[in-house]
């Protein structure tokens, strides 16, 4: 018998115990990897290259202001700027205001948005009737599917920040990577319908050249409007969206404090399953270094035990997440994990952790046992 199957088997020898430790460590796991998932959601992923090039400018004070639609033009004649399109959220109800009916609507240029978000692919004779279409209206095509849409289906969309319908015709349905559901449609569709909102955008989409120019675009864009009565305020599409995580206060420091506290809570379990363990032991380790086993050898029988059933913890725990956030992926738009999910980094980082918490809650004790003096371990009872 090698010497990693020996320390396999005595891993789970009470397997009552060793179990539910296992179990312990996996539901701590399973908090530490979800929260490692939105971590890196938030704050490392980049989303797909476009986004890098992708700006979007709103008033400086709050997003609830409007802005002159005539700044479109002016954004246009910045070096490096490529495409700029109105990105109007609607906000409007279809059918009821239950999980599965809402998604996100948006008032756009059909000409130019999908220029901008050039990884959303629509084939072009449906770009060519949703452009054509001043009732038209875009739809990714997961939403189509969960709603039975096909093209030229009539979609009717309460309005309630605008005081107006939509009575929008499915002209096109395209593919994207983007995990929410949304809509888009003709924002001249409001303009003609309201001529109180004329000349009056909510935030502008902005396509810039290369990531060289990201930076000085954005800062020329505030600069040219600094001094005017309705200032902006322009940032990353990445800068946006993590505009609205921080209305919610310091949530980076708040993700991170709670990672720390459940390692913590993991080792405290390990520890001492793995100090009560070797400590029933002191007679066997005795009977082991009659029989040969050195010091070193006795050390790393005991934690490869601890380590064995971390590790199995970790699993359960990785695993059980991965499948929880796949499984909220396919809820209704609104729940909080959509978006995110558990790739390979983030599963072996758990793991990790899992073998790093085994490791360092049976050093110390293992240690302490490999130590014991031979006719004091036999003499021990307990």
């Amino acid at each position: 018998m090698t010497l990693g199957r020996f320390a396999t088997k005595n891993a789970f020898r009470n397997r009552r115990r060793s179990f539910i430790t296992a179990i312990s460590i996996g539901f701590s796991l399973l908090l530490l990897t979800l929260l490692m998932s939105v971590y890196r959601g938030f704050y490392l992923d980049q989303g797909p290259p476009e986004s890098a090039l992708r700006l979007i400018t709103r008033h400086k004070v709050s997003l609830v202001f409007w802005l002159p639609s005539y700044y479109r033009e002016k954004i246009r004649t910045i070096p490096g700027v490529v495409h700029v399109s109105p990105w109007n959220w609607f906000g409007g109800i279809y059918k009821d205001q239950k999980p599965e009916n809402q998604f996100a609507q948006f008032g756009v240029d059909p000409n130019e948005i999908f220029d901008i978000i050039k990884e959303d692919q629509v084939p072009p004779d449906q770009l060519a009737a949703f452009q054509h279409d001043r009732a038209g209206a875009a739809v990714n095509r997961q939403l189509a599917d969960k709603h039975g849409w096909k093209l030229g289906d009539k979609v009717i969309i309460q309005g309630t920040i605008y005081p107006v319908n939509l009575e929008l015709n499915i002209r096109a349905i395209y593919d994207t990577d983007n995990p929410f559901d949304s809509l888009m449609f003709n924002m001249e569709y409001i303009n003609q319908a309201l001529p109180k909102v004329q000349g009056r955008t909510g935030t502008f989409y902005t396509l810039v050249d290369s990531p060289a120019h990201v930076t000085t675009v954005s800062k020329a864009i505030d600069a040219m409007f600094e001094n005017s009565p309705q200032p902006t305020k322009t940032e990353t599409e990445k800068g946006f969206t993590l505009s609205f995580v921080a209305q919610l206060g310091n949530v980076k420091l708040f993700i991170l404090s709670i990672c720390g506290a459940v390692v913590f809570a993991i080792l405290l379990v390990s520890g001492n399953t793995m100090a009560m363990t070797i400590r029933e032991r002191t007679r066997e380790v005795a009977v082991l270094k009659t029989l040969g086993f050195t010091r070193g050898t006795i050390l790393s029988l005991y934690v490869g035990e601890a380590m064995t059933i971390s590790l199995f913890g970790g699993f359960l725990g990785a695993s059980a997440a991965t499948l929880l956030m796949i499984a909220a992926s396919k809820l209704p738009n609104g729940t909080f994990f959509t978006g995110f999910k558990v790739n390979t980094p983030t599963y072996l980082a758990a793991l990790a952790v899992a073998a790093l918490v085994g490791f360092v809650s049976a050093v110390f004790p293992s240690y302490q046992a490999s130590r014991r003096n031979i006719v004091d371990g036999l003499r021990h009872i307990g």
